[in-house]
């Protein structure tokens, strides 16, 4: 049967990969990016739905959501693939620090709005992390925007560490009603990824010699379609942290359900869900 799979940060990079590797197999593949023309291109090559939402704008989302739940009446898999490495401390219109509100409280209140929708599809839920969550994070739970220490390399480590701890605590919150989350490290990407950066962020991801050594799209993409494609409980552990097609091992931190139980409650603040 075919299913519908969503995937945000689907106009560009690993995204894109993966949307062309499930539309081609059969899958509904619905394309949503922040770029309007990029996503528009990527969709019609794909004959797929498209919708344009920035993630530093959560009132996007909240739209985005609305609209997802008026086209669909099934969601079988959200891939919240959208992020970023920034540069300097900026706040979004929303009043939050760039990096953690486009990586974790977009993408968690994103979830949360389709929530039930995803609940009554058993569906998976796939959140792109990183290795970064493991190497480079100095994890606070009350400095959540580096509003006391900031460095654009903690800040990208703490946001990916979130998403692996927003997708454990979805598994122990949800899993018993079939909602299966999985997080996973793509790779080193060759990509535009870090471009909005600066320092070594910048020169790794636009360095010539960098990018040689460096993982492609489509093989990062085909890291996330195999997750889509995979039967939790048989293939993927819920709440299981992958690299390579395999469990890995990621940020101690990580496994503490205290610190999950934590961030989701503050979450629910910052984006409004704890009324």
């Amino acid at each position: 049967m075919t299913r519908t799979i969503v995937i945000t940060g689907a106009s560009d990079g690993i995204g894109a990969a993966s949307a062309k590797q499930l539309a081609q197999l059969g899958e509904e593949v619905v394309v949503v990016g922040r770029n309007p023309d990029k996503t528009a291109r990527v969709a019609r090559t794909l004959g797929a739905d498209s919708f344009v939402a920035d993630f530093s704008d959560l009132g996007q989302v909240r739209e985005l959501a609305a609209s997802l739940l008026e086209k669909y009446p099934r969601i079988d898999v959200l891939a919240n693939n959208a992020g970023g490495v920034f540069g300097e401390r900026t706040l979004t219109a929303d009043g939050y620090e760039m990096t953690f509100q486009v990586n974790h409280l977009a993408p968690f209140l994103l979830t949360n709005l389709l929530l039930e929708r995803l609940i009554a599809s058993d569906a998976s839920v796939i959140q792109t992390s990183s290795a970064a969550a493991k190497l480079f994070p100095r994890f606070d739970i009350d400095d959540l925007q580096g509003a006391r220490r900031y460095s654009s390399t903690s800040a990208y480590g703490n946001a990916k560490l979130a998403n692996v701890l927003f997708t454990k605590e979805l598994n122990r919150r949800f899993g018993d009603q079939g909602l299966s989350a999985v997080a996973f490290h793509p790779g080193v990407i060759a990509s535009n990824f870090g471009a909005s950066s600066n320092g070594p962020w910048k020169f790794l991801y636009s360095g010539p010699i960098a990018q040689r050594l460096m993982t492609s799209t489509s093989v990062g993409g085909a890291r996330l379609t195999w997750l889509a494609l995979g039967k939790p409980g048989v293939d993927l552990t819920p709440g299981g942290f992958y690299s390579n097609n395999k469990p890995a091992a990621t940020n101690r931190i990580a496994d503490d359900p205290l610190v999950a139980r934590q961030l989701w409650e503050r979450s629910e603040v910052l984006v409004g869900l704890d009324d």
